[in-house]
């Protein structure tokens, strides 16, 4: 198991790097070179080939990263964000405030996320950050349902009562108090909202809703190549393992992350040993 969390840890870095360095290494990924179009893999220069334009499959994918990891960063922050936010008010409110919330993330809850964004962005027009907006209002009812929860729990535990006995105030005790025992969670899930949001975001772009056409994404990537499986069957594996590998490697450290955080939530027992 750690040489497998080791596994992962070295993919999701190397995917980070080539998010960081490969446009820079790679400014013209998108290229077109029409007579090297369809170029099998090991061709001279070009490893894993061509595709139908001419543009080289290995520098595409590196390039692409960006545009692959970058979104789903933001997707998982931002409903970080706004799940910390209205959660933690739910949580410690109740009353009027946590029937709102509550009610808002489970109509959120309830709609089918690649639907939806299908049906928004095709009415809007397509556009990336459109489409970034858009899945993190979808992605945020459960980093909300967590977030509240989890402070529910912490607000009935004795430190909070001596907080507001001392006359602490509301604000305070929410983000000074409450929330550092609540941000383990909150990371063990934006790490699993950033597998999830690859995946949506990909779909996405396959469909023609998230990057514009001829832009280096992986997503991009697989709607171009299987067109040309018979060609060059590299143009639509190299950006599916890619999709796969980092999905599954940032799923692996939030699960890791989840457990470990649950077996020192047991070890402190039923009082906690981080409360502030």
């Amino acid at each position: 198991m750690p040489g497998l969390i080791a596994a992962a840890a070295v993919i999701v870095a190397l995917a980070l790097l080539a998010a960081i360095l490969g446009p820079i290494l790679y400014p013209d990924a998108t290229r077109q070179e029409i007579l090297d179009a369809l170029l099998p893999a090991g061709a001279p220069g070009h490893p894993l080939g061509t595709d139908q334009l001419g543009r080289d499959i290995w520098q595409l994918s590196v390039a692409g990263a960006r545009s692959a990891i970058a979104g789903p960063l933001v997707i998982a922050l931002g409903s970080a964000v706004l799940g910390v936010l209205l959660g933690t008010l739910a949580g410690y409110r109740r009353g009027v405030v946590d029937f709102a919330v509550s009610r808002w993330s489970d109509l959120l809850f309830a709609l089918p996320v690649v639907l939806v964004a299908i049906v928004v962005v095709g009415v809007f027009g397509a556009g990336y950050w459109l489409t970034v907006a858009l899945l993190i209002l979808l992605f945020s009812p459960s980093d909300i349902r967590i977030v509240r929860a989890a402070v529910l729990e912490q607000s009935a535990r004795p430190y909070i009562e001596s907080a507001r006995v001392a006359g602490v105030g509301s604000g305070r005790i929410m983000f000074v108090h409450i929330l550092p025992n609540v941000l383990p969670l909150v990371v063990t899930n934006l790490l699993l909202n950033v597998a999830f949001a690859l995946v949506a975001l990909s779909s996405l772009s396959f469909l023609g809703l998230g990057v514009p056409p001829g832009s280096a994404d992986w997503g991009r990537q697989l709607a171009d190549g299987r067109l040309i499986m018979a060609d060059n069957p590299a143009a639509v594996w190299v950006p599916a393992l890619l999709i796969i590998a980092v999905a599954c490697a940032v799923n692996l450290l939030g699960d890791w992350l989840s457990e470990r955080y649950a077996a020192r939530g047991t070890a402190e027992g039923p009082d906690g040993g981080a409360e502030r």
